[in-house]
């Protein structure tokens, strides 16, 4: 059951290359997946590199390794890399096409330093000009102009062969606070989110998106007891409404919004508990911490075998569907693949008058 579990477990590592605790735990544990960020970047022959140490670690399906590589502010590997303008940026020429090229690009470069999954699209709306932590990371500022761009940005993903993220469900647009600092809170009715906010997620799980990320909000019209990552209602309005079938994956569970209130291994198993697939951490003590406790609550039968099964399964259908015929990446055709100068060429086309 253990070998199962750790599937359901993404962590970040600390530095440019693992650490022996790193790697015994990914390998002893079948840890599913690993995130990286700036601090885990050097170039794309150092990132190629440490992408294939820790596939290495794999047991049987490759590991997910993912990253948050929208364009803009939020970019984690830059130095070689393509400089992608932000999406509001991009959406400004008023071309899905131009959209779905940059999206192949973006792809093309993480595929050929082994990311496999892209933490994006952004579906939050632009609707609230004081937001900072969505702002120019988002589509644009209404609901239609958004999922123009969405299923661009997906197929671009996914004809590239690389997995998409739908994010922040319920939306994340119109909040003041950053859920990185604290809490944010959405006062808006049901029926008010379904005529805008949930419209680019519908748009998305249409496309085909591969995982939706639901998002640390306090939506009390939603559930007025739990944010969204511990509320079953917020995981059944995924399922039942929006008729999506894949993995969730929540918003990093380090975050100031949930971390204050309760430990690491609780919020963990609050949220699997809830309708969770998948829970991502940016630090390897922090993963290590929760799964540790996931895996007390499995052996004493809190967390029942069945309830990591099915979150298993729908994982290893992920998988299986985009990692069955795994090679490690031959470093030195990196540098011929990322950053050149027809990517850049096409880039350029955004600031063109």
């Amino acid at each position: 059951m253990n070998k199962e579990l750790g599937q359901l477990f993404i962590t970040g590592i600390s530095g440019k290359q693992l650490s022996a605790e790193e790697e015994q735990f990914i390998q002893k544990e079948n840890i599913g997946g690993v995130i990286l960020f700036s601090h885990n970047y050097e170039s794309p022959a150092q990132l190629a590199e440490l992408v294939n140490n820790i596939q290495s670690l794999r047991d049987n399906y490759p590991l997910f390794i993912a990253t948050d590589h929208e364009g803009g502010r939020v970019q984690r590997f830059k130095d070689g890399f393509t400089k992608i303008p932000s999406m509001l940026d991009v959406t400004k020429k008023e071309s899905p096409k131009l959209c779905f090229e940059i999206s192949q690009l973006m792809s093309n470069e993480l595929l050929s330093c082994g990311v496999n999954l892209n933490l994006g699209p952004v579906c939050d709306i632009f609707t609230n000009p004081k937001n900072s932590v969505i702002g120019d990371r988002a589509f644009g500022k209404n609901a239609d102009d958004v999922s123009k761009y969405i299923s661009a940005m997906i197929r671009g993903q996914q004809t590239s062969g690389i997995m998409s993220c739908a994010k922040h469900f319920p939306g994340h647009g119109d909040t003041l606070e950053d859920s990185h600092f604290k809490l944010p809170i959405v006062n808006k009715s049901l029926d008010q989110l379904r005529e805008q906010e949930f419209i680019p997620f519908v748009k998305a799980v249409k496309a085909r998106v591969d995982m939706v990320m639901m998002a640390h909000l306090k939506v009390d019209s939603i559930d007025q007891e739990n944010i969204c990552t511990f509320s079953p209602k917020a995981y059944e309005l995924i399922r039942e409404e929006l008729k999506f079938k894949k993995v969730i994956i929540t918003d990093d569970m380090e975050m100031k919004a949930i971390s204050e209130d309760l430990s690491l291994g609780e919020a963990a198993l609050k949220a699997l508990k809830a309708g969770a697939d998948l829970i991502e951490y940016r630090s390897f003590e922090a993963c290590r911490s929760a799964y540790e406790y996931v895996k007390d609550a499995v052996n004493s039968g809190e967390f029942t075998p069945q309830e990591v099964s099915s979150r298993y399964e729908r994982i290893l259908e992920l998988k299986k569907k985009y990692l069955s015929n795994y090679s490690p990446i031959y470093i030195p055709d990196v540098a011929g693949q990322v950053g050149t100068a027809e990517n850049h060429n096409l880039v350029e086309q955004v600031s063109q008058a």
